[in-house]
């Protein structure tokens, strides 16, 4: 078992995706995503810019990990697609979609569009 940190600069929902009865880590963190396995730990702190300074932020144990694209079309994290631009619905991390002609895309608006 390893234990990833990283800071949370914005905690404003999107990433890590705590909703819909799954945390998930989508839309951040590439490098975490890739090297971290079934049975880690990733925890996020809080930074100076926000009111989280030396807080914990959130913690999570990685129970599944899956595909960019098979987590884009798993029915199980059909309410994680961002909707509207204000809200939960619009904080979704499902964010990206294989397209027919089997390239990877980028569904707008997404929380990763705004920026």
């Amino acid at each position: 078992m390893k234990i990833y940190s990283y800071v949370v600069r914005y905690d404003d929902g999107a990433a890590p995706n705590p909703f819909w009865g799954y945390c998930t880590l989508a839309i951040c963190k590439p490098v975490i995503r890739r090297v971290a396995e079934v049975g880690d730990w990733v925890i996020g702190t809080g930074s100076k810019e926000n009111d989280g300074n030396n807080k914990l932020i959130y913690a999570m144990k990685i129970t599944r990990k899956m595909r960019l694209e098979d987590y884009g079309n798993d029915k199980q994290f059909e309410q994680k697609i961002p909707v509207g631009k204000w809200g939960i619905k619009s904080l979704g991390d499902n964010i990206y979609y294989r397209d027919k002609q089997g390239f990877l895309r980028q569904r707008f608006p997404s929380v990763e569009s705004m920026f």
